[in-house]
């Protein structure tokens, strides 16, 4: 029975789903998904810093996924914020980086439990940055940002919630032949239809995807970056969520779904392969022109913090303090970093890993192979002058 939009959903229908999940089209959409996932898995592997990608690609996702909840920030300020150099700082950028801790913590409970309700209460804690529980009180709805029209009236009632998570956390860990990336895009409907907290819930969904596909085994850690094609179709996404709701049609949002992995999971494997590209390149220059300073272990460094400071190489047990110092101002001197002063910190910003990271495309301009030669001179390194 279709929902009235100004009552709660109470009837909200349990999982599984009364209806042929696995039809032809949406069979279709999961092979191709399967393949780029698989594709994007294998390119995580070629990195073998893996922080590299844990740090950066959940950091992206963090600013769309907040960005779909009208949370703004930029790439600059979001990185500078996950520094940990900023005194003051810019709220959305710190709401955006306690979505990346959020995400992280979900990722480290797998390794303990399976994904549970309580998985996502501590997600949704982590991301609202402080301790978050189920809705106790009536009077939550979804209205159209721009006609102010009431959509949508989620389940009420701490009883309810609580019968309708238990459901939604059974069909999580159902011992079944259903595809893991159909299992997520119907566990994602659900989760966004319960609408289980008073705020954070969209943000909780979009983690609980990814950690589902994590505990499938399809993905080893957090790199698909699937809100990067929610924001670009927003209106969609939201329609078709809504269309399940009010007409049972589950094929076209499956559809969706599985469309955003395949796009993204593609998209980020291009990126993801770049970085190492960069990285290669970055290398092999400062190998070049700062021999004193390279070593691989400082090229993962700035790679894994674009907004470096001292205390990440020693964090790291790269080099003492002052040595630390000379390696990233010799990265400054020819061109590599660039420093920023920021209150009482200093910053060494990967500029161009940063360039490439905010960038719809995968290309850079690669660093020169060699160093002009100085005018009566033979090549010589900066270093050696």
């Amino acid at each position: 029975m279709s929902p009235n939009s100004k009552r709660p959903y109470n009837s909200l229908p349990k999982l599984p789903p009364p209806v042929d999940l696995e039809t032809k089209a949406v069979l279709k959409r999961c092979i191709a998904a399967r393949s780029a996932v698989a594709e994007l898995r294998r390119a995580g592997e070629l990195i073998p810093d893996q922080s590299v990608l844990i740090n950066t690609i959940p950091l992206l996702e963090a600013k769309d996924s907040s960005e779909i909840e009208n949370i703004v920030t930029t790439n600059d300020a979001l990185f500078r914020e996950a520094s940990q150099a900023e005194d003051g700082g810019d709220p959305s950028a710190k709401e955006a980086v306690r979505y990346r801790s959020a995400l992280f913590g979900g990722y480290e409970s797998l390794k303990s439990r399976p994904l549970t309700a309580r998985t996502a209460i501590d997600v949704c804690s982590r991301i609202k940055g402080v301790d978050m529980d189920l809705r106790k009180t009536p009077g939550t709805d979804l209205k159209n940002t721009f006609t102010g029209e009431v959509i949508y009236t989620p389940p009420e009632g701490e009883h309810v919630l609580r019968e309708l998570l238990a459901n939604w956390e059974s069909f999580a860990n159902a011992d079944d032949d259903l595809d893991p990336l159909i299992r997520m895009a119907v566990l994602h409907y659900q989760f966004e239809a319960i609408h289980p907290f008073p705020d954070g819930n969209g943000r909780t969904g979009r983690i609980l995807n990814i950690l589902v596909l994590i505990q499938a085994g399809l993905l080893d850690i957090p790199t698909l970056y699937l809100s990067r094609h929610i924001v670009r179709t927003k209106g969609d996404y939201y329609r078709l969520l809504q269309g399940v709701t009010t007409k049972g049609e589950w094929e076209p949002w499956l559809v969706y779904m599985l469309t955003a992995v395949e796009t993204t999971a593609t998209w980020t494997n291009a990126k993801i392969r770049a970085v190492r590209d960069l990285m290669a390149n970055t290398a092999d220059y400062a190998k070049l022109r700062a021999p004193s300073a390279y070593s691989r272990e400082l090229i993962e460094a700035i790679f894994a913090q674009p907004y470096t400071r001292i205390a990440h190489l020693i964090e790291r047990g790269i080099a003492q303090r002052v040595s630390a110092s000379r390696h990233l101002k010799q990265l400054v001197d020819i061109g590599i970093l660039a420093e920023e002063k920021r209150g009482i910190h200093k910053l060494f910003i990967n500029r161009k890993y940063m360039k490439l990271l905010s960038s719809d495309d995968h290309t850079f301009e690669p660093y020169p192979a060699d160093v002009p030669k100085a005018k009566g001179r033979g090549k010589r390194s900066l270093a050696q002058e």
